[in-house]
């Protein structure tokens, strides 16, 4: 999980020297070990510092309570999240193009990381706010973008948030089905499927 973003550490425990970045990062990657095969109430602190290979009280250097580097691990994989997706859309032509690059590059990460979907879904009981911040932040990366493609000319106009919400959906489900439960399909085939879907939509045409 190297590829995580950077902690959401409180700013009064955040690391200062690159060494307590590293430690921090290493208890991150360890906690999503343990949430993600424990989830949140099974997994304990000893266990998180045990896979990190730090000691107990080094914990607490940084994060006060289990909860808190819970609610930090949400906000790093979700950081993470749209990092790479955001990467990999970079440079796209236009923006069917981007939702097809990004759906077969979130499926693609969410199958090196499936830890994401306990972690996050757990986040509902556990950090709700939290949980609602996960989607309300894609949310508005999304209406930003269709926004931006419709003023360019490239989609038709609409209501942006509506359709944000829509697409999200379609990305977590298929996600969950090709990327989590059963890998029958590349990213891309199911990118392909979908996003047809998206610019055809299922209107029966003449001839």
């Amino acid at each position: 999980m190297n590829d995580l973003g950077q902690a959401a550490v409180s700013a009064d425990k955040a690391p200062r020297t690159e060494r307590g970045r590293r430690t921090v990062r290493k208890l991150l990657e360890a906690a999503a070990q343990e949430f993600g095969r424990r989830g949140f109430h099974e997994a304990a602190i000893t266990g998180i510092t045990q896979r990190a290979g730090v000691a107990l009280g080094t914990f607490y250097t940084y994060f006060e309570s289990k909860e808190e580097l819970f609610r930090a691990l949400v906000r790093d994989m979700s950081q993470a999240t749209r990092a790479h997706v955001a990467e990999a859309v970079r440079g796209a032509p236009d923006r069917l193009a981007a939702e097809r690059i990004g759906l077969a590059a979130f499926i693609a990460f969410t199958r090196k990381h499936p830890e994401l979907y306990r972690i996050i879904e757990e986040a509902q009981f556990v950090a709700e706010d939290v949980y609602r911040e996960h989607y309300l932040t894609f949310v508005d990366g999304y209406r930003e973008g269709l926004a931006g493609a419709a003023a360019k000319g490239q989609i038709v106009e609409g209501p942006d948030e509506l359709r944000a919400w829509a697409l999200i959906g379609m990305s977590v489900f298929l996600g969950m089905r090709y990327g989590i439960w059963n890998e029958d399909m590349t990213p891309a085939e199911v990118a392909d499927g979908a996003i047809d879907l998206v610019s055809d939509g299922l209107r029966r045409r003449p001839g």
